[in-house]
Order: C-alpha cells, then sequence, then structure tokens
C-alpha cells in the first residue's frame, strides 16, 4: 500500500479526480494571526489489492500545540455562475462536487481511496503572546490496521515578533436567525434558540465580522410581496387603549449582551422599509386588545399615516434605548435596500419620515448609481463594487462595498467555485481602496430565493437554482446548534489577515510603501475590476508584507 501526500496553499480547492499542486510548506505569519494551509492525499494506482485505507493522524514539533486540523469535503453546486461569466472559475463552472465544508477529523480516521484526493485543513491559530521565532510540525498518516506509517509531511512555520492589529474595516455579513429557527425546529426566542444563534454570532466574531444585524423588527429583506418571513422581532410593541404604543426592550437587552460576549463592535439596525424601493412598512408584530397580530407589513404605505405615526414613537424610544446601552456610537440605520434612480422619489420620501429621528445615526444603504449618491438621497452609501469605481474617484467620505451575486464578473467573491486567491486578493483591494466598511448579505441564509421555502445546505447551495452556489451563506448548519466553517469563510478571513497586516505595515513604513507593494510588477494598477487572482499574486503579496514588516520590527 502505498500514500502519496501533497502540501497545498489554503488557496487550493482539492477536486477528488483531479491532483493538487504541492508547495513547499513553508509559512509565515504574525502573532495574533490564524495561519493556514492544506494536506492532500491518495492511495496511489499501484496499491496491490488495496482500494480503500483508514488512516490515523499523528502529529509532532513544536508547532503542534498550534495546530488544528480539520476534513475536506465536497458539496454539491447546481449553479457554479451565471452563463455569462468570465472564465476564471474552476472547472469552467461546471455543476458538480466541490471542495468547501471544514468538518471535524471524524472519530474513526481519514479515509484514502485508490486515485482519489482527500484533503485537510490545517491551522496555526496563534495567541497573541506566542513567541517569535521558528516552528516545525511533522504530520503522520498511518494505517489503521497495522499502524504503518504511509504519509509524512513537515511543515515550517515562521512567527514574526509583531502583532496583527485590531480590524479597524467595519464588516457585516447578514445573520438570518430566522433560518436558524426554521433549520433547526426551535421556537423563536426560546433559550435553544437564544444558544444556537449564540454559536453563530461566535464564530462571525472570529471570522472577521465584526457588524451584526439586529432584527430590532424582523428585516424586510428577500421576501416574496405578500409573504412573510419568521417573527424574529426583538423589541415588543404594544398598542394602548388610545392608540399610543409601549416598546419592551428586554430581548433587545439580551442581544446587545450576547453580541458583547461575543466581541462584536458594532450593530446594524433592521432596515426601516422594504426592499428595492422602501415602498412599504416592514413586518411589526403588536400586542394589541385585539390580542397579538401584525399591524404593519405589504399592505402599509410606507408613507402612509399609520405608520409614520407609529415611527414618531417608535424610533425615540429606541434611539434611547440605544444610548441607555452604551452603543448608540455604533449602530447605523438603513432606509432599504438596494434603492436605484427609478424609486428614488419614494425612497426619498421615506428617508424624510425617519431623518428627523435619526440626526445622531448615519443612514447608510446599498446601491449601484453615482447619480442616486451626488442626489444627496444616501449620504453613506455601500457601493456594489462593480460599480465602486466612479464613487472613488470622487474620494466619498467613508465609502463602503459590497458584493452579492450580481459581482460575478471580474469580482472578487465568495462564490464556491471561484478559485481560493479570488475570495483571498479582496483585503488587497480594499487597502487599496481605502474603504470604511463592507457588506455581504449571506452569512446563513437558509432559504431559496425570496424566503419561498427552506433549503437543506447540505444538499443545496443556490438557494433554489437562484444565486451562484456559495453566496447565500458562508457557514453550514452543524449538529447541535453549532455553525461548521467553510473554505470560503477562512479565506475570508485570510484577506482580512492580509488587509490588517498591511495596515501594520502602514504604520511602520507609510501608506505609499504598502501601495508600492500592491502594484509592484503589475501590469496596470490592482483595481476591483483588474486583480490577478492567482496564488503567486495573492500569496506572494502577503509575504512580500511579511518581510518588510520583518525587516522594520527586528533591526
Amino acid at each position: 500500500m502505498r500514500l502519496e501526500t501533497r502540501i497545498l496553499n489554503s488557496t487550493a480547492k482539492v477536486f477528488l479526480d483531479a491532483a493538487p499542486e504541492a508547495v513547499p510548506g513553508q509559512f509565515s505569519g504574525l502573532k495574533d494571526e490564524v495561519i493556514s494551509f492544506q494536506v492532500a492525499w491518495r492511495l496511489t494506482e499501484d496499491s496491490g489489492a488495496n482500494d480503500t485505507a483508514v488512516l490515523c493522524l499523528a502529529t509532532g514539533g513544536n508547532a503542534a500545540k498550534y495546530a488544528r486540523f480539520r476534513y475536506v469535503r465536497q458539496v454539491p453546486v447546481g449553479l457554479a455562475t451565471y452563463p455569462d461569466a468570465d472564465r476564471n472559475y474552476l472547472r469552467d463552472a461546471r455543476p458538480g462536487l466541490y471542495p468547501d465544508i471544514l468538518a471535524e477529523i471524524p472519530p474513526h480516521g481519514l479515509r484514502a481511496r485508490r486515485g482519489r484526493w482527500e484533503c485537510m485543513w490545517v491551522d496555526f491559530v496563534l495567541p497573541a503572546d506566542a513567541e517569535a521565532g521558528d516552528y516545525r510540525l511533522e504530520i503522520n498518516l498511518s494505517n489503521e490496521d497495522t499502524g504503518e506509517i504511509l504519509g509524512s509531511e513537515r511543515a515550517t512555520l515562521s512567527v514574526i515578533d509583531a502583532q496583527l492589529p485590531p480590524q479597524s474595516l467595519v464588516h457585516t455579513k447578514w445573520l438570518h436567525t430566522d433560518c436558524l429557527a426554521t433549520y433547526y425546529h426551535v421556537e423563536i426566542f426560546s433559550e435553544e434558540y437564544w444558544r444556537i444563534v449564540e454559536n453563530f454570532v461566535a464564530l462571525a466574531v472570529k471570522r472577521g465580522i465584526n457588524m451584526i444585524l439586529t432584527p430590532v423588527h424582523t428585516p424586510p429583506l428577500d421576501t416574496r410581496i405578500g409573504m412573510e418571513r419568521p417573527t424574529v422581532q426583538l423589541v415588543d410593541v404594544c398598542v394602548q387603549a388610545d392608540g399610543t404604543y409601549r416598546f419592551g426592550f428586554e430581548k433587545l437587552d439580551r442581544w446587545v449582551q450576547m453580541c458583547r460576549n461575543c466581541g462584536v463592535a458594532y450593530y446594524e439596525i433592521a432596515h426601516l422599509f422594504t426592499q428595492w424601493g422602501a415602498k412599504h412598512a416592514p413586518k411589526i408584530i403588536a400586542n394589541t386588545p385585539e390580542g397579538t397580530r401584525r399591524i404593519f407589513g405589504w399592505d402599509t404605505c410606507a408613507t402612509g399615516a399609520e405608520y409614520t405615526d407609529f415611527l414618531a414613537q417608535y424610533l425615540p424610544a429606541l434611539t434611547e434605548e440605544l444610548r441607555r446601552l452604551g452603543i448608540a456610537d455604533k449602530c447605523v440605520f438603513h432606509v432599504s435596500d438596494e434603492p436605484n434612480k427609478d424609486n428614488m422619489a419614494d425612497y426619498l420620501a421615506a428617508k424624510a419620515v425617519v431623518a428627523p429621528y435619526l440626526k445622531d445615526f448615519p443612514i447608510m444603504d446599498a446601491l449601484s448609481d453615482i447619480a442616486f449618491y451626488n442626489s444627496g438621497a444616501v449620504e453613506h452609501p455601500v457601493v456594489s463594487i462593480n460599480h465602486i469605481e466612479p464613487f472613488l474617484d470622487q474620494d466619498v467620505l467613508g465609502l463602503w462595498g459590497y458584493y452579492c451575486c450580481g459581482q460575478y464578473k471580474d469580482m472578487s467573491n465568495v462564490f464556491i467555485a471561484m478559485p481560493g486567491a479570488r475570495t483571498r486578493a479582496l483585503g488587497a483591494q480594499l487597502f487599496k481602496s481605502d474603504l470604511a466598511g463592507f457588506l455581504q448579505w449571506g452569512y446563513n441564509f437558509y432559504y431559496a430565493q425570496r424566503s419561498d421555502y427552506p433549503i437543506n445546505p447540505w444538499l443545496e447551495t443556490d438557494a433554489g437554482g437562484a444565486f451562484p452556489s456559495g453566496d447565500a451563506f458562508q457557514v453550514y448548519p452543524g449538529e447541535g446548534g453549532v455553525p461548521i466553517d467553510s473554505l470560503r469563510s477562512m479565506l475570508f478571513l485570510e484577506a482580512m489577515q492580509d488587509l490588517r497586516a498591511m495596515r501594520l505595515l502602514e504604520t511602520l513604513a507609510g501608506r505609499q510603501a504598502v501601495l508600492d507593494l500592491i502594484d509592484e510588477d503589475l501590469d496596470a494598477p490592482l483595481r476591483f475590476a483588474a486583480c490577478p487572482y492567482t496564488d503567486e499574486y495573492v500569496i506572494g503579496l502577503r509575504e512580500k508584507v511579511n518581510r518588510e514588516i520583518r525587516r522594520r520590527v527586528e533591526k
């Protein structure tokens, strides 16, 4: 029996039937960083009568104390991307099985098969007090039956005597708590619900998400007109006999405490009007003299007297509670998601209703049209990265960017069928553009498009065939309410770490020195629409940044 093994970069994606490209296994990083790579293996064709074997993992070396191992599992990809996409996708963007899930190492061992490549993900999780210096990790894969070592790999890690600085970029991926309740069949606001939500928030923070979508009322997002998503409203509303409203904030208080416990820094308040035009009110549930019922929703005009009167009472009470909680300066509000020129009048009318109550808070919304910004409709735009260049040309202060399913051509994104370097390259692009924040809509959207029906994310990764696989979620719902990482969530973390390392070098050598490294050897300056999405560029750039940091801190 013979086992072939190879060390790979973290950006590699290993298919069962294709030999991956090996790398030397020499890595470097900073304190308080997660440095990742992969190890792939297969039984060779000359392994006699043996078609399969169970492998035991053993480690050695002074880096073993920092090492974490996970098994890379394949997932079905139905819609890899749209037909007119660029060519920089894996396997020409064909449907099939793609690597994505990072599962715990099975208790019964790892499987090796003849001619079939398997893979595990390895993290060096470095604490802030890690000692600088050189480390080594020995990885041995042995036959469970005989104890014979069939494959061995050696990796080295050089820890630089500098700590990765805190993340300055504000980053949100929308948390959909109703999807968690639906998938796990738990009652919303039960103790089990709170436990599961906290698990997902905690992992989000570990992966560079420092702002959480906060459902003070059920977010009016990706919902078919006339339909409703499950109620996750944190603010209790009571309609009193005289028609005024009373508000309860016990659930919101618990939410904020949970987020604080997990390390959340910022709060994104749910949109105050429906998506794509701000024509209607979100769903609001209230206790009324006739019982608990929906008092606002698709049948409510956004600027009608009833909802306007409600907002005149709701927003002052809510903002006062945010101040009492000590998070008012960490909150942003939304009017309506992705407005455009065709519905500018409706958007401006809705904004005029709420703006007097939100003078101390930034109001920001996702958009694509520079004319919408120039009109003054949105002072704090969150711009799709394939339309962001005009905003960069105007030096918009505090500019944010976002991507979703529409950024599939020549852009960085988190689709499963994209090369890993294409996801990780965002770090350099964010530094170059100097964005203040970044948004992506799907941390855990486990419904079909428009929330028409629940999907099983382990079997269906494209939201019912609507969005490229991986667009709707970055983590999988594991057993016991525990989220399971994906390759893409780790690659995005690496992008955030690259950005933080560039920020550190900026403090040591100046911004221009980092920009020079980014554009070094490129035929044209790096942009969102022009980037070499290759391991050579993305990993090579980080190595150059690390060398420059080392040169300045270890003189």
